[in-house]
C-alpha cells in the first residue's frame, strides 16, 4: 500500500492567528519544526497528490519530539499498512491541527486538552484515546508542579494553603499564559486557595511574575537564581528538558493533579467503521513489534481508550476558574 505523506498543514495556516489568539498553544509546541507557511509549505505537486480518500493524521510538534516528520510518516505507514487505506502524516503545531480539522484537512490528530477542547467546538472531534506515558502520576493523567531549588527555605506543609502561602513575594517563573500544567493549573489551584481572585491579578501576590516560553526555560530560570518557583509538568524535571544533573538541584514544593494527559482526536466526520479501524490500529502500538513506532513519537508507551467529557473535565474545570475559555 503506498503512503503519502505531506510535511506540513499547509491549508488554512493563514487563519493561524485567529486560532491561536483563541486557544494559543501547549507549551509542548515545539520549536524544532517551523510553522510558517514559507517554511514548511509542501510544493503544490505533493499537496495535489494528497488529495482523495486518504486519511490525514494531524502530528503537533513537541518540544520534546526531534526529527517529527519521519516519525510521523513511519507511524503513517504502519496505519496505512493495518487499515487498509492510504495515510497522511501532518506536521505542524496544535493551532494548525485544530484549524486543520476544523476545515476537514485532518481527519485525526494527537492534541493536549485544551487543544482538544478547541477541536471540539470548532469541529466536533473527540478524544478517544489518551497517551500514557512512565514519568506520568497517574495512568492517563499527569501532575501540575511548583518547582523550587532542592536548597530553598519553601517547605511543603500540612496543605495546600499553607504551602502555597510562602509564595507571596516570591519570584515566579510560569511556562507560558497558554499552558495546561505550566500557568492554567497552577493559577486555577492559587485561585481555590483565595491568593489571587483571577490570572489578572498575579502581580498583587508575587514579588515578580515571568514566563519562560517553555519548560526548560521556565526551570532554567529557577537554576540560575531567576525565579524562585516554576510551575511546570512533573515529567520535565527530567530529560530532554533539564539534564540529570539540573534535576538533581530542583525539588517539588507542591503538585497538582490530574491534568489530562495528551491524546488522539477523530473528526466527527470520520465513519464510525472506519473510526474503529483507526482505534484498533492505534491501539496495536502497545504491541511489543510496534511500540518503539510509538514511544518514538512522544515518549509515550501506550494508549488507552478514554471518554472525551471525563477525560477533560479537570481542564474544563481549571479554565473555568481561572476565566479562560478554552
Amino acid at each position: 500500500m503506498q503512503v503519502k505523506v505531506v510535511k506540513a498543514i499547509a491549508p488554512h495556516l493563514a487563519l493561524l492567528g485567529l486560532t491561536i489568539g483563541a486557544f494559543g498553544c501547549s507549551q509542548e509546541t515545539a520549536t524544532n519544526t517551523p510553522s510558517s507557511p514559507e517554511a514548511v509549505a509542501t510544493p503544490a505537486a505533493n499537496t495535489t497528490q494528497s488529495a482523495g480518500n486518504a486519511i490525514k493524521v494531524a502530528f503537533p510538534s513537541r518540544s520534546d519530539s526531534t526529527d517529527l516528520q519521519n516519525k510521523a510518516n513511519a507511524v503513517a505507514a504502519y496505519l496505512s499498512k493495518e487499515i487498509g487505506s492510504p495515510v497522511e502524516a501532518v506536521v505542524g503545531d496544535d493551532s494548525a491541527a485544530v484549524e486543520a480539522l476544523r476545515a476537514n484537512q485532518a481527519d485525526v490528530a494527537f492534541l493536549s486538552s485544551r487543544p482538544a477542547l478547541k477541536a471540539e467546538q470548532l469541529a466536533g472531534a473527540n478524544l478517544y484515546l489518551a497517551e500514557v506515558r512512565p514519568t506520568y502520576s497517574g495512568k492517563q493523567t499527569y501532575n501540575s508542579v511548583f518547582v523550587v531549588p532542592k536548597d530553598s527555605p519553601l517547605q511543603s506543609k500540612g496543605s495546600a494553603k499553607e504551602t502555597l502561602q510562602q509564595l507571596k513575594g516570591k519570584k515566579m517563573a510560569f511556562t507560558s499564559p497558554t499552558s495546561g500544567s505550566g500557568f492554567i493549573f497552577p493559577v486555577s489551584e492559587l485561585v481555590k486557595q483565595g491568593f489571587v481572585p483571577n490570572r489578572d491579578k498575579l502581580d498583587g501576590f508575587f514579588g515578580q511574575v515571568s514566563y519562560g516560553g517553555n519548560y526548560s526555560k521556565a526551570l532554567q530560570a529557577v537554576l540560575r537564581g531567576q525565579a524562585e518557583v516554576a510551575a511546570v509538568s512533573e515529567y520535565a524535571l527530567q530529560p530532554p528538558y533539564i539534564t540529570a544533573e539540573e534535576g538533581k538541584k530542583l525539588r517539588v514544593l507542591h503538585a497538582i493533579p490530574n491534568v489530562p494527559a495528551h491524546g488522539i482526536a477523530i473528526d466527527d466526520d470520520v465513519p464510525a467503521e472506519k473510526r474503529e479501524k483507526i482505534i484498533s490500529a492505534l491501539l496495536k502500538l502497545n504491541q511489543k513489534d510496534n511500540n518503539k513506532l510509538l514511544s518514538d513519537l512522544y515518549n509515550s508507551t501506550e494508549l488507552v481508550k478514554v471518554e472525551h467529557k471525563s477525560h477533560l473535565q479537570g481542564m474544563r474545570e481549571a479554565l473555568k476558574t481561572v476565566a479562560i475559555d478554552p
